[in-house]
């Protein structure tokens, strides 16, 4: 008994130790890819700073204008409208798949949320340039606009959202379930009042890791938005995300030019990363309740 005890101590040890390794190696990539964008980023920001993404009048490379907000409320609008639009329909069919769905179809459901989630996102702007487009057209030419990449980016993130969702329900503990089914509660009123109260933080960091999905998106927007530097005043819109800027211009950018895309690409990184530290706390904020109500 001693000698396996020992055994099993030394593997905790050594399991400990290269999961603990595998983590460090993951947050030094993470510092090493900001290092690199801040370096590379630093002779635009340096001789001008991050007001004048902000301040200069639209984005003329050729004149030495990087005038970002255009695109930054373009991306924001965006992502604004994906998640608007995926996250009823995620929390929906999360709750369709835990409490209304007969195994069977439940099964089905979830692999075709996965499957949905693996897909390529190039082709979802296939799709999008061929055949959502050209229905948006017959309402308001051209056809590529926001719209058009609201539309796309929320088929893209509905897995997201629903499996996020779906955990985050499952999460809730069985004793809040037991306790609303001996008060007497129908299924609907246990569900509204009681279990998605309790899995809300979930659910919504859930939502913010989807948004900071639909932030980051390049292919699928670059082929349905219609690629013009303007602040969207109309769904109908053709715009520019920040991520198809740097797609479309890296390739032939240079000097000036280059080190702003790659200060865009910078502040995209410190947004996500922004988001993903408001989901984790709201996560950990909410574990902390769950284990007070036990």
């Amino acid at each position: 008994m001693a000698k396996a005890s020992t055994r099993s101590n030394r593997t905790d040890t050594y399991l400990s130790r290269i999961l603990g390794a595998m983590g460090l190696l993951c947050a030094l990539l993470l510092v090493l890819v900001v290092f690199f964008l801040l370096k590379e980023a630093w002779p635009v920001v340096q001789s001008g700073g991050w007001l004048r993404f902000f301040h200069a009048q639209g984005w003329y490379p050729l004149e030495q204008l990087f005038g970002m907000l255009p695109m930054i409320w373009a991306s924001i609008a965006m992502a604004l409208g994906a998640i608007l639009l995926a996250l009823p329909i995620g929390v929906a069919s999360a709750l369709f798949l835990l409490f209304y769905a007969p195994p069977s179809v439940a099964k089905i459901y979830r692999l075709l949320l996965n499957l949905l989630a693996g897909i390529p996102s190039v082709v979802f702007g296939l799709w999008g340039l061929t055949e959502l487009v050209p229905i948006i057209a017959t309402w308001h030419a051209p056809g590529t606009s926001l719209l058009a990449a609201i539309l796309v980016l929320t088929l893209m993130i509905i897995p997201t959202v629903a499996l996020t969702s779906v955990a985050a329900l499952s999460a809730v503990p069985k004793e809040l379930h037991a306790g609303a089914q001996a008060l007497g509660l129908t299924r609907k009123t246990r569900i509204m009042s009681v279990i998605i109260p309790a899995a809300k933080a979930g659910i919504i960091s859930g939502a913010l890791l989807a948004t900071a999905r639909a932030l980051g998106e390049t292919m699928a927007v670059l082929m349905v938005a219609g690629n013009v530097v303007q602040t969207p005043s109309s769904l109908f819109d053709p715009v520019r995300a920040l991520t198809a800027n740097i797609a479309l211009e890296m390739a032939y950018a240079m000097s000036d030019h280059r080190a702003s895309l790659f200060a865009a690409g910078l502040l995209l990184t410190l947004i996500v990363w922004g988001l993903a530290l408001i989901a984790s706390r709201i996560v950990k904020s909410n574990g902390k309740v769950l284990a007070y109500a036990k």
